[in-house]
């Protein structure tokens, strides 16, 4: 019977789907009070939406960190709101309250965020913006107004300093050219410990010939607020566009952020708005040639492609920068870097596009020194990775949490991340000048880090297992099984790049325990007796390990631990890996269980964004969208990353999907599908 239900329940979904668009979400009934912002991102600037017309919640810029708030240690800043603005038709100002027929959509084919109201009987007004995906430091915005009636239009674009930044300085300047008259409104400010200097530029693109463009007025409110505005008047039926192009930039990206954020911002405005929406469309073409396709499930596709949009948006290659848990729509987790990083996000990452996965790698390899100083201070060799990073590489968890001290899996984390670059690109020469060194730094702290108590019994004691209600434990399934992985790897890459194996590596990696309990269920720790877990932990041994692959003990394991995760408080990406591997095992109603599981009783209004957990406020989760995306790549698609690249294995897919196909993988971007 429980099945029959489940079957109904599928196919029921399945045919409300059928409407569902595979690249636009659309927001018609939008409650301020109960509002989840979507993202717009170019992997460097983030933008989210605001119900409020004319209005973006936050701008959020990769890489900028000061010391400020809580925890005592490093956070990512607000970036000026360079694209608020607001429009007055006939003296009276336009907000939420005053328009009807508020529409919001997202268009993830081309990452652009389009709003669209009618104010009175006077005129129709639609804007569109972008965080242009060529341009990493530059946004746009879309005006168009449709007039009624006769109107008067004046428009403004308002720059305003956050609260945490100090010293602003505003900026009004005019370039007089033959050709071309620039408007810029600048702005630059200290971060909080003056650390950094951070700036914003903007400026108008009008389409009239030059000579007849709108006059535009410059007006300072107050230190942190100034703003520029034109004025228009439009007969009944006439339409008239405008755009607004804007850059930002720290002294953490350029020596010299001034004056480079109006060379971009000028940059932009001589590229003209159609040349920046041509470029833009074409990048994220070129992204999208890497997809997930799924045939018969509409709604799926649509959340799947959410997910990777998002995946997308928050990660830019060439940065050596790496994402947080909550990526670029907002201040989430103090925009650290955890292994949400190297477990969750990259993997499906590096499975579609390595070069995107190259920067967040190049991240850890360019803080190994701090590492390696980290692991000095500890008394171990090697390296030892912070369990939160910024922008230094140094430990940045607050002081009140004790996954800083000892929650020590992250090291391996990052020399997997390492070996799994190597595996997919099969890149030799980065092998040797990056890999290798994550490889053998990471390999030297698990050397240093067991306690040797006789054979079988080299211990990882006292650690903040991957389960982070198990503080302070011994020989945690997870960390002491990636540890191992880890050795193993170090000596694999010796062994390719003709260097000595390493012994004690292999003698380490073959004393490392894991532990089972009575029933023959892997325990998660050596003082486990069956409490309820935060997340997954014994079943990443299966994948993405294989330090388990007896079928048998796959199933036990997984019949064990999803029954002891609570149903609300705990982070999306467990059910991910349970998805994945009733994939593996071909069982496709425990998988679509867990997939569903895994993400809808995390979504919120309007646009589905997901939060960390059920119920939760947090959004934007990128690391749960990180783990779906696996779940469907490795589990329902097969792929599997071995020591020769990509390869497909057997598995299966869910009821309502006809026909899974994955585009664009690896270096040679091929072609895998599923099918039934």
């Amino acid at each position: 019977m429980k099945k029959n239900l489940f079957t109904i329940f599928a196919a029921i979904q399945c045919l409300s789907a059928f409407t569902q668009d595979a690249w636009k979400i659309k927001a018609e009934k939008i409650n301020p009070s109960d509002y989840y912002g979507i993202t717009v991102a170019n992997g460097m600037i983030g933008i989210v939406s605001s119900p409020e017309p004319f209005k973006v919640k936050d701008v959020v810029l990769a890489g900028a960190y000061d010391l400020y708030g809580r925890g005592r240690v490093s956070n990512f800043l607000r970036s000026f709101n360079l694209l608020n603005g607001y429009i007055e038709i006939d003296g009276k100002r336009i907000d939420a309250n005053s328009v009807t027929n508020l529409q919001q959509q997202l268009d993830m084919q081309h990452a652009s965020f389009t709003a669209s109201f009618d104010y009175a009987d006077k005129a129709t007004v639609t804007y569109t913006y972008y965080s242009l995906r060529q341009l990493p430091f530059t946004v746009l915005m879309d005006v168009s107004i449709k007039a009624k009636k006769d109107i008067a239009v004046t428009a403004a674009s308002v720059m305003e300093a956050p609260d945490a930044l100090k010293d602003v300085q505003n900026y009004y300047n005019e370039i007089d050219r033959p050709h071309v008259v620039i408007s810029l409104l600048t702005s630059s400010a200290k971060s909080p410990t003056g650390k950094l200097l951070m700036c914003a530029s903007n400026t108008f693109l009008f389409n009239e010939q030059h000579g007849l463009e709108p006059k535009v007025i410059h007006e300072m409110w107050d230190n942190n607020m100034h703003l520029m505005k034109f004025s228009k008047k439009l007969k009944s039926g006439e339409a008239y566009q405008y755009s607004i192009a804007g850059s930002s930039i720290t002294s953490a990206h350029h020596d010299d952020p001034l004056n480079e954020v109006e060379r971009m911002t000028i940059f932009a405005k001589l590229e003209g708005r159609n040349r920046l929406i041509q470029f833009h469309n074409k990048a994220w073409d070129e992204l999208w040639k890497s997809d997930i396709q799924i045939e018969g499930d509409a709604q799926s596709q649509q959340d799947i492609h959410s997910m990777l949009y998002h995946l997308y948006s928050f990660v830019r290659e060439g940065t050596a920068l790496s994402p947080s848990p909550m990526g670029l729509s907002g201040l989430g987790y103090n925009g650290h870097v955890f292994w949400d990083a190297e477990l969750w996000m990259y993997p499906a990452i590096l499975v579609l596009h390595p070069e995107m996965a190259k920067s967040m790698i190049e991240y850890r390899y360019e803080r190994l020194e701090a590492a390696k100083r980290n692991a000095f201070n500890h008394g171990y060799k090697g390296a030892m990775f912070p369990w939160e990073s910024a922008a230094s590489g140094v430990e940045e968890t607050p002081v009140w949490a004790l996954s800083g001290p000892f929650e020590h899996h992250i090291t391996a984390c990052v020399g997997i991340a390492a070996w799994n670059y190597y595996c997919v690109t099969q890149d030799k020469a980065w092998l040797k000048e990056k890999g290798w060194p994550l490889l053998k730094e990471t390999a030297d702290f698990w050397a240093s880090r067991v306690e040797r108590n006789g054979d079988e019994k080299y211990e990882i004691k006292n650690v903040v297992a991957a389960d982070e209600w198990a503080e302070n434990v011994d020989n945690n399934a997870w960390t002491n099984a990636a540890a191992k992985a880890v050795l193993q790897y170090a000596n694999k890459a010796a062994a390719i790049l003709s260097l000595p194996i390493n012994n004690d590596w292999s003698l380490v990696e073959k004393n490392i325990p894991i532990l089972k309990m009575d029933n023959g269920v892997t325990q998660e720790h050596a003082s486990y007796k069956g409490e309820g877990i935060k997340q997954a932990d014994v079943n990443l041994l299966a994948y993405p390990l294989k330090e388990i692959t007896d079928t048998k003990q796959i199933q036990k394991d997984l019949a064990y631990y999803e029954q002891r995760v609570p149903d609300e408080g705990t982070p999306a990406m467990t059910q991910a890996i349970f998805t994945l591997l009733y994939a593996r095992l071909g069982n496709a109603e425990r998988a679509w269980h867990w997939f569903k599981d895994a993400y809808i009783p995390n979504q919120k209004n309007p646009f589905n964004v997901i939060a960390e957990t059920k119920g939760g406020t947090n959004p934007y989760f990128a690391t749960g969208a990180g783990g779906i995306i696996q779940s469907v790549l490795m589990g329902f698609g097969g792929l599997d990353i071995t020591d020769k690249g990509i390869v497909q294995i057997k598995s299966v897919l869910p009821f309502a999907w006809k026909k899974l196909t994955i585009t664009g993988v690896g270096i040679n971007q091929k072609t895998f599908a599923v099918e039934k």
